[in-house]
């Protein structure tokens, strides 16, 4: 196995640190040049009584859930017969409600 040796550059350690403060303080935005993120892991697409069970758990109505997620009713509803499924943002944000229900108590 080969071995790769590492060179300790002082310069690159002091300036992410810098970049990093600066970021803390609000005077410079984060970026991928600046830092290596973990992004999230992809999901898995709901089944119908996935959306329902989440709903249900929320304890509001078809009308009231759609509203709180900002969509048409007639998408949550399709969500649950299974006639569409949630993709993207919305999917991302049913996950994180199925795992955080009060998430939305704000709302």
């Amino acid at each position: 196995m080969k071995r790769k040796e590492i060179e300790f550059d002082g310069e690159a350690l002091v300036g992410t640190v810098e970049a990093l403060a600066a970021h803390v303080r609000g005077e410079r935005k984060l970026t991928l040049r600046t830092r290596a993120l973990t992004l999230p892991e992809r999901l898995d697409p709901l089944r119908p009584k996935d959306v329902a069970a989440i709903r249900r758990r929320l304890n509001v109505s078809q009308s009231v859930f759609a509203a709180l997620l900002n969509v048409p009713k007639v998408t949550a509803i399709s969500w649950e017969k299974g006639r569409r499924k949630p993709t993207g943002a919305a999917l991302r944000l049913l996950d994180l409600v199925r795992k955080n229900p009060q998430i939305l108590q704000g709302a």
